[in-house]
């Protein structure tokens, strides 16, 4: 769907693919935003689904206050920074032995209500490179379906699990993991476009299908979602920041540099439940 540029005044604003994803230019956001400012950023946010910003220094309460300038703060369901409950700590090294987010997937969609977004903060980078992120659109996830295909699933709800990503993947043990059940088309609740929503990660089934005929659905969709034309790939700097839409887009960390360092932080930012 081609929509028109849109103008700035306080940010400058440069698309890294014709489908998702810009890098911002010309902010500071240790700095508390103008109306302004916060208003051209949160339209990039929507028209991008992922924005991202170079050359950043920000305190843990900066980021945190960032963070908020958009609304109520998500608390991850199973770690934090101790003292910021706010701020979960995105760390791998030859000592954790695994690379966290390196499946693709939407943050915590096991969540009654899913987050609305993430943003994260890189505070160092593999010292010889690696550690890319990839993004897709789950906006063109859905567009480029076929009408039939459409037409089944616009009825279909998923269940999505976090006991495959925390207790099987992070060794994160408690008694039970969170589980929802969200429509596998949500639509976005500010831009009003139609969004694919599942995910390898957390997506576990379909309720309404068989146990065979939802895995071969669930795996077309997933597949698809997953597609190069749907994507775009940021290169990691220090202290450069990522901002997403939870709500239609996914994401990988590209595992290719352990067992080098890679340490982040990031808030994220509370939402609805998905309709």
């Amino acid at each position: 769907m081609k929509r028109e540029p849109i103008s700035y005044q306080t940010i400058s604003v440069v698309p890294l693919t014709p489908t998702i994803g810009a890098e911002v230019f010309g902010i500071d956001l240790s700095q508390p935003l103008s109306d302004v400012q916060f208003e051209e950023v949160h339209r990039a946010w929507m028209e991008h689904q992922v924005i991202f910003f170079r050359d950043q220094k920000l305190t843990i309460e900066q980021h945190i206050a960032f963070g908020r300038r958009f609304g109520e703060l998500h608390v991850h369901p199973m770690a934090s920074l101790p003292g910021y409950p706010e701020v979960i700590e995105i760390k791998a090294d030859e000592n954790t032995g695994y690379v966290q987010g390196e499946r693709w997937h939407s943050d915590v969609t096991c969540a009654e209500k899913p987050p609305a977004g993430s943003i994260l903060y890189m505070h160092k980078i593999p010292e010889n490179g690696g550690g890319d992120t990839l993004f897709s659109s789950m906006y063109l996830a859905y567009e480029t379906l076929s009408e039939p295909i459409k037409k089944l699933i616009e009825n279909f709800t998923a269940i999505h699990d976090g006991e495959d990503a925390y207790r099987v993947r992070q060794n994160i043990q408690r008694e039970s993991y969170p589980r929802a059940e969200h429509p596998v088309v949500r639509t976005h609740p500010v831009t009003g476009r139609k969004a694919l929503f599942v995910n390898r990660s957390y997506t576990l089934r379909i309720p309404q299908l068989s146990e065979r005929e939802s895995r071969a659905v669930l795996d077309m969709l997933i597949e698809h979602a997953e597609l190069d034309v749907m994507k775009c790939r940021f290169k990691w700097q220090n202290g450069s920041i990522a901002m997403w839409d939870n709500r239609c887009a996914m994401h990988q960390a590209i595992p290719d540099y352990f067992p080098l360092a890679r340490y982040a932080q990031r808030v994220t930012l509370a939402g609805d439940k998905p309709f």
